[in-house]
């Protein structure tokens, strides 16, 4: 079983335009994902984006690119094109070019979970929460799972309502997927659908036509970069704490 890390990385963004190429402690924000994601036991990673931009930064630093459509919704379907024109790889891991301080670990993880269990389609991590206010900030994306760990439900509310206040049981979805090469392909091509619309969280579609998404905890907690002050934190952090590409 062959493993390749994809990440998709869009040029424009609302938010923070130019992320990708936003400098974090002397590297840019893509070098830091690809780089960092070289460090798990991934067959290969590449990134794939539409900018010619960030295409010739990650040229720059040796790293693998591809480029895909700029009409693209989401990063799924960017990554459903890359699985047409890579073939040779079993399972893709969906890496988010916006969390710089992803470690190795998470993706072995994902990648273990693929060998163990043959017949998984897709898988994702969760991480537990343990403050109030982060289970009640709806920019945290909530997940409960079954007894053998499948996904009941993605919120950006309070899930499971907090009726009896058992703040022990809560957890945040982390995103990074894991799929079967085909079934990106298949999922690529479902139409939106309506729990998804209203919450704004493209896995619900995965659920709601009857397939099921693996939920792996980690230890790990990851800060993605959306907004200036999040990209200014990463920073801090990454001195604070001596990490390294």
């Amino acid at each position: 079983m062959k493993f390749l890390g994809v990440i998709p990385a869009r040029y424009e963004s609302t938010r923070l335009p130019k992320k990708p190429l936003k400098d974090i402690c002397g590297h840019t924000m893509i070098e830091w994902v690809y780089k960092r994601a070289l460090k798990s036991n991934l067959d290969k990673v590449i990134v794939a984006t539409d900018s010619v931009e960030v295409f010739d930064e990650v040229s720059s630093f040796g790293g693998d690119v591809i480029l895909t459509s700029e009409n693209h919704l989401n990063g799924t379907s960017r990554i459903a094109e890359v699985c047409e024109k890579i073939t040779d790889y079993d399972v893709i891991i969906n890496i988010q070019g916006d969390e710089p301080l992803i470690e190795g670990d998470m993706i072995n993880s994902l990648i273990n979970i693929f060998k163990e269990e043959e017949k998984l389609q897709m898988a994702t991590l969760k991480h537990k929460l343990l403050k109030k206010d982060d289970i009640e900030n709806p920019n945290f994306v909530k997940v409960v799972t079954d007894k053998k760990d499948y996904a009941i439900y993605f919120s950006r509310s309070v899930i499971p309502y907090p009726r009896n206040e058992n703040w022990d049981i809560y957890f945040k979805h982390v995103g990074i997927y894991g799929y079967k090469r085909e079934f990106v392909l298949e999922y690529s091509k479902l139409e939106s659908t309506p729990l998804e619309n209203s919450e704004s969280l493209e896995q619900l579609r995965v659920l709601e036509n009857g397939y099921k998404i693996k939920v792996l905890e980690t230890p790990y907690e990851i800060i993605g970069v959306d907004t200036q002050a999040e990209l200014d934190k990463v920073r801090k952090y990454i001195v604070e704490k001596g990490i390294k590409i």
